[in-house]
């Protein structure tokens, strides 16, 4: 099977891990399953620079939002309401 430059099948991957590895280490490679992309092989430097651009977003609750938080979350959905019922 042919597959584009950085791009590899799982068979692929089995075959050739040590040439794909060694790709990797250049630049980012796709891994393709049944012809869709699947995995991407990066090296650490790439990824540890994704990670520090990364949105640090965290789950919480209402109870344990910060104050400043909540009202802004408060006035978004007000705003939203409103909005909602002049629309109706």
């Amino acid at each position: 099977m042919r597959h584009t430059p950085g791009s590899y099948t799982t068979s692929d991957l089995s075959r050739k891990s040590g040439d794909i590895i060694a790709e990797a280490l250049r630049h980012p490679v796709t891994i393709t399953q049944r012809n869709k992309p699947r995995l991407v092989l990066l090296n650490i430097e790439d990824y540890d620079r994704l990670m520090r651009q990364s949105d640090a977003r965290s789950a919480m609750t209402l109870e344990t939002m910060p104050d400043e938080l909540f009202d802004e979350f408060e006035t978004a959905v007000g705003a939203y309401a409103e909005s909602d019922e002049a629309g109706r």
